[in-house]
């Protein structure tokens, strides 16, 4: 260890963050690999090593006996400026050399509030942010992760991006690149040919051009650039890499436990969620493999909890052969088995109470609208009936608290829609008095609402967001309406939300401004103690643009979109189809009751089926 690190990790919060040395860290002797990554999260260590896509990346990639894959996490406030002030550089934690000193450096993009950081963490380690002023093949930065489905306000920083899974394709981006390096490429001539790999966006290779009116006018292809980049999936997960040995950490994190992953996609079609769309087709894995990977990754950790992941996991066709295995092994341990991403019209009370014999902690569902037309809108097919019906279930089983989630904001939203959430919040708490065994325990019912945000690749792509002004008006008057002492209310700030809009539909001129609002101070802008609204609106206005032009106006339909050279999957077709159908409050049937001909079927192999 650095001396001079020695020295400071006295001085600041939560020193392990900073030293590695954790338990199924990978450690590699730097003679014998040919080539050296970085990988990158944008947010601290403990939201880091909670990510599961990380942990995936990482053993995928070291299971590449040549190359050694290294974490690199954003440091809090106080480390960074001991860092600067020392003139320490930023660093990975496996052999806690500067970035500077590997061949590719990659970034997880999960979250638009974590571009600053990025750009902090390149200075850090001494390397310049925009990549056009990385002339050399070495270092090559990239990206990969859901926000890339939008790849433009990014472009100006990163060498290419990776659209979809990346098990695969990184592994081929870093061979090509291993290849390009040995036989002395340019950085452009690699590019060119990184360009050909499925997958792999380069967005010097496209060029923006503009209408009198500030939209765009088109994204040019460059240099025989492909018309269409299209996603990578890995279609098989029952053979894909899974780490069943990953990092332990050694300070507490926000999901301290191991994460089992049911299956990826969703058959729901919410039409406000970007991660039901972009993460199709719908591949699970089998139950056995499941109870397998659960049981081994138990033993390598010795983690005390374990949990089912999905975006909505009480959908996994074969959950109860899954969790009755994983039971099996868990109970006589005294391991726990949780289960988020609960649905409100499928909850089952048998399950979840044998899930929590060991920790028996509250419940939380995401009705997302207050009433049954706004309900109707956003295709989120649960109706009050099963909501609460399910809250009777659970207070008649013991559980004493539920939480509620919602937007305000949502296309076509009325005072009444705002109003209906305090409604349902009250008939909640009716149940409760009407079916709890055990009233002197109290209930806590919190409501939260946040800010509708539309993201791209979604049927409310082109939709646009409610003022600040209006938002925070729809929460005092949905404030003023929640009035049971049991009852709480929690709503996520409107100017996070606006700014988030701005960089998720932005173009690439949006670049500008994450830079400007950077050199004005901005890092870890996804933590209140950090965000600063006033400097976003200098930033944007000094770069004589607007954040509410790019997330306040509809968008035409006709309109070209900054991430119109993207395939996710999913025909835009049905998109717009799915827009229609929520003016008209119209309800769509999920992938299982009827195939909606999205399209995702075609990106699998031939004779392999959509799970949905």
């Amino acid at each position: 260890m650095d001396k001079r690190l020695k020295r400071i990790l006295p001085r600041v919060q939560k020193p392990a963050r900073y030293t590695g040395g954790e338990y199924n860290e990978i450690i590699k002797d730097t003679a014998a690999v040919k080539l050296r990554m970085a990988f990158c999260f944008p947010d601290i260590y403990e939201i880091g090593m909670s990510n599961l896509g990380m942990q995936i990346l990482y053993g995928a990639i070291n299971a590449e006996p040549d190359i050694w894959c290294e974490r690199v996490f954003a440091p809090w406030g106080d480390m960074a400026e001991e860092m600067r002030n020392k003139g320490i550089p930023l660093y990975a934690l496996e052999s806690g050399d500067p970035l500077g000193e590997f061949d590719a450096i990659g970034f997880s993009l999960g979250y638009e509030m974590a571009y600053c950081t990025v750009l902090d963490m390149l200075d850090m380690a001494g390397i310049p942010v925009r990549s056009e002023e990385r002339t050399e093949l070495v270092p090559l930065v990239f990206a990969g992760g859901t926000s890339c489905c939008n790849p433009e306000p990014m472009a100006p920083f990163f060498d290419l991006m990776v659209l979809g899974e990346g098990e695969e394709v990184d592994i081929e981006v870093l061979r090509l690149f291993q290849r390009a390096r040995d036989l002395g490429w340019s950085k452009t001539g690699f590019l060119r040919e990184a360009a050909k790999i499925p997958g792999v966006y380069v967005p010097s290779l496209y060029e923006p051009e503009y209408n009198p009116d500030g939209t765009l006018a088109a994204l040019k292809c460059l240099d025989g650039a492909p018309e269409k980049v299209t996603k990578r999936i890995v279609a098989d997960l029952d053979s894909a890499f899974y780490p069943t040995k990953p990092v332990v950490p050694s300070t507490e994190i926000v999901h301290d436990r191991v994460n089992l992953e049911l299956f990826r996609g969703c058959v729901r079609g919410c039409r406000f969620c970007q991660a039901g769309y972009v993460y199709r087709p719908i591949r699970a894995r089998s139950a056995e493999k499941i109870v397998e990977l659960g049981r081994e990754t138990l033993k390598n950790t010795g983690s005390q909890e374990a949990t089912l992941l999905s975006l909505s996991s009480s959908d996994y066709r074969h959950l109860t052969a899954a969790c009755d295995g994983l039971l099996d092994w868990c109970e006589p341990r005294s391991i726990s088995l949780s289960l988020p991403s609960l649905r409100a019209d499928n909850f089952s009370m048998e399950l979840m109470s044998r899930l929590q014999k060991v920790r028996r902690g509250g419940l939380t569902f995401a009705p997302e609208a207050g009433t049954q037309r706004l309900r109707d809108v956003i295709n989120k097919n649960v109706t009050e009936e099963e909501l609460l019906n399910t809250c009777r279930i659970a207070f008649e089983g013991g559980w004493n608290g539920i939480k509620l989630y919602f937007m305000l904001g949502l296309p076509t939203e009325t005072d009444e829609d705002v109003l209906g959430i305090a409604d349902l919040a009250a008939k909640v708490l009716h149940v409760w008095r009407e079916s709890s065994p055990n009233k002197q325990r109290g209930v806590r019912i919190t409501v939260s609402t946040s800010c509708f945000v539309p993201k791209p690749h979604s049927p409310f792509q082109w939709e646009a967001q409610v003022t600040r002004k209006e938002y925070r008006r729809r929460v005092e008057l949905l404030r003023g309406a929640i009035t049971a002492k049991n009852v709480t209310y929690n709503w996520h700030d409107a100017d996070t939300s606006l700014i988030e809009a701005a960089l998720s539909r932005g173009d690439r001129r949006v670049g500008a401004a994450i830079e400007n609002a950077w050199r004005r101070g901005a890092r870890l802008e996804a933590w209140s103690d950090y965000f600063d609204f006033n400097r976003w609106l200098d930033a944007f206005a000094e770069c004589g643009l607007d954040p509410e032009f790019y997330a306040v106006r509809e968008r035409s339909e006709d309109e070209c979109l900054p991430w119109s050279r993207v395939n996710m999957g999913v025909r835009t077709e049905l998109l717009l189809r799915e827009r229609h159908r929520a003016y008209d409050a119209r309800l769509s049937p999920d992938c299982r009751a009827a195939c909606s001909a999205c399209g995702a079927q075609g990106m699998l192999p031939k004779g392999v089926k959509c799970d949905g």
